[in-house]
């Protein structure tokens, strides 16, 4: 097991006093045999009028914020501390039948299966299909499943170029495989393309641990790519070893240092603030987010 405190600053600050009006918080994880969630504290200034906790349809943990009067800034300060089981490339305990690709899922799970398994962006061409097949190259019939996932992801963190993007919103597959994009766009790309060969994906977001960017560790410069912000990457459906962690962007599966905050069909249902203000006209927003994964020695003194 491995111990990290998280620390998630997001702060607005407004050219003349606005009304905020709801905001959707999804910055809590969910407990589960890989990810304990030992701590948890949540600071909003100025404090909300009311708040509210719910479960989404997939599950995630989100707070709705609702406020009363005007404020010149609005700050949003989540910190937890994590207790992570996730691991490094593992050999995947595959039912003998998904061990080969083809495979068709059980019958029982194919109805909750199949909405993530249809594909979201339109490509009347084949272009990703051809791509996916020049990448395995040879007869996909002779490739493991487990091998043909990890060589999409590292065709996708090798051979396309990454970039940080800020503007909202995830490019088309076909457009990131033109010009490279961000974690997200790697993300959508990589599940658009398991969904080429049938297999049900959904994305995933969080946090991703970098060992140059953690004070207390003394890694050299560079290493895995999306830290010090919020990121993305994908899970992929594999009976026997369930949904399974592929970050496309740094060519990591299992788990290993990503700590899954939600889970949804698609990153639109996965954004980690959303929420919007009432003001007069002309009013400009700034925003600033700080973002922190720190590896700790043990779990806190007085876990939550």
């Amino acid at each position: 097991m491995t111990y990290y405190t998280v620390k998630h600053r997001t702060h607005y600050r407004y050219s003349q006093p606005v009304l905020p009006d709801r905001h959707r918080l999804m910055l809590r994880p969910r407990d589960s045999h890989d990810l304990r969630l030992l701590q948890a504290g949540l600071t909003i200034v100025p404090e909300p009028a009311a708040i509210r906790w719910l479960h989404d349809v997939f599950g995630n943990s989100v707070a709705i914020a609702e406020f009363a009067g005007e404020t010149p800034e609005l700050l949003i300060d989540s910190e937890l501390a994590i207790d992570h089981r996730g691991l490094d490339a593992p050999h995947l305990p595959l039912e003998p039948f998904a061990e080969q690709w083809p495979f068709n899922y059980e019958p029982h799970e194919w109805p909750d299966l199949q909405p993530y398994i249809m594909r979201q962006y339109a490509d009347p061409e084949g272009r990703l299909d051809r791509w996916v097949h020049e990448v395995l190259g040879g007869n996909l019939h002779a490739q493991g499943t487990q091998e043909i996932l990890t060589g999409l992801m590292q065709a996708i963190a090798h051979d396309l170029p990454y970039g940080e993007r800020y503007e909202e919103g995830v490019q088309s597959p076909l457009m990131t495989i033109q010009q490279g994009g961000t974690c997200r766009d790697f993300a959508v790309l990589m599940m658009e393309a398991a969904r080429v060969l049938g297999l049900a994906t959904r994305f995933a977001s969080g946090y991703l641990y970098v060992p140059s960017l953690d004070p207390g560790e003394n890694g050299a410069a560079g290493g895995p790519r999306g830290g010090g912000a919020t990121h993305a990457w994908l899970q992929v459906y594999l009976p026997g070893a369930g949904w399974v962690e592929f970050d496309p962007t740094n060519a990591l599966y299992g788990g290993v240092d990503l700590i899954r905050v939600a889970v949804a069909r698609d990153p639109a249902s996965a954004l980690p603030i959303t929420g919007s203000f009432s003001g007069p006209g002309g009013v400009s927003a700034n925003l600033d987010v700080l973002v922190e994964v720190v590896k700790t020695d043990g779990p806190p003194a007085q876990p939550v």
